[in-house]
């Protein structure tokens, strides 16, 4: 079950890593200077063009999706802190093909989750579950 668990949650990180890089490079590939700061159906109508806001929006989908099903065998004490390996990843990501600059401090606190993650993740034993009743 572990391994399952490990896999489909692997394919969620990367899947939300990448759906969240898409739909960043997708969002500053729109021409905002055209518009007022207001929101728009303009916006909204660029937005539905770009081909990197939709694989993002489906990548997320699925995301959630494999997370959701994760919550049907593993506990969620488990799945959300192994989710936020994502949150390295989105910083990796954001550097490397986003050009965006990740300061020291960003990087300090990704290795801080990092290490979260992995304890987090060592602890793996599936609790028992308890009845409405039980104290």
């Amino acid at each position: 079950m572990l391994m399952k668990t490990a896999v489909v949650l692997t394919i969620a990180v990367f899947a939300q890593a990448i759906g969240n890089a898409c739909l960043s490079k997708g969002m500053k590939g729109i021409a905002l200077d055209q518009f007022d700061g207001s929101f728009s159906a303009m916006l909204l109508l660029d937005a539905m063009r770009e081909p990197l806001i939709w694989l993002g929006t489906l990548l997320l989908i699925l995301f959630l999706v494999m997370f959701s099903a994760t919550l049907t065998w593993a506990d969620l004490s488990l799945v959300l802190p192994a989710t936020a390996f994502g949150y390295i990843l989105n910083v990796f990501f954001g550097y490397h093909f986003l050009n965006e600059t990740v300061s020291n401090a960003r990087w300090a606190g990704t290795v801080l989750i990092f290490v979260g993650v992995v304890l987090v993740a060592g602890s793996g034993r599936k609790s028992k579950r308890r009845l409405d009743g039980d104290a």
